[in-house]
């Protein structure tokens, strides 16, 4: 049986070897222990940031997911993105995911959200199969830029 509930600062301990996985499995460099932890703590503590939801099981902790709040004029107030959704390689595949998803929906909603959106390695197409089947579509005609003005460790991006 999977549970899941709202993460809390007193989670960091049992979220940070997800993320350390979820970062491993996506290719993510620049996981430092420490400066993770510390924002997980920030995440968790500031709920005008964002929310955390972890599942498990009797045995162990099998997934989480991050979703952070941003104002959008486009959108017409408060949009979700969820950061990061990890789900246990071995766990995949029995509705750990969907129950994930639609916990952390529901409270978007709860919360006031117009949308959710979310960033997807071009490759990952077991995942591109999932939110669809979820009624997640691309955004016709867009597509994410970034620019990292802070570098991993907190200093300032020389550009």
């Amino acid at each position: 049986m999977i549970h899941i509930r709202q993460a809390t600062v007193q989670d960091v301990p049992i979220v940070l070897p997800l993320v350390a996985e979820y970062w491993n499995f996506e290719g993510l460099s620049g996981f430092q222990t420490q400066l993770v932890a510390s924002q997980l703590e920030r995440l968790f503590s500031e709920p005008s940031l964002g929310v955390g939801w972890i599942a498990w099981s009797s045995e162990s902790t099998v997934g989480y997911l991050l979703a952070v709040f941003v104002f959008s004029l486009e959108d017409l107030g408060i949009t979700a993105e969820i950061d990061e959704f990890f789900v246990r390689p071995e766990y995949r595949g029995n509705g750990v995911g969907t129950k994930l998803l639609a916990v952390a929906e529901a409270e978007m909603l709860r919360v006031g959200c117009t949308s959710v959106s979310l960033h997807l390695a071009r490759r990952n197409d077991s995942a591109r199969a999932f939110y669809r089947q979820h009624d997640y579509i691309e955004r016709d005609r867009f597509e994410l830029l970034e620019k990292r003005i802070v570098t991993n460790d907190g200093k300032r991006s020389e550009s």
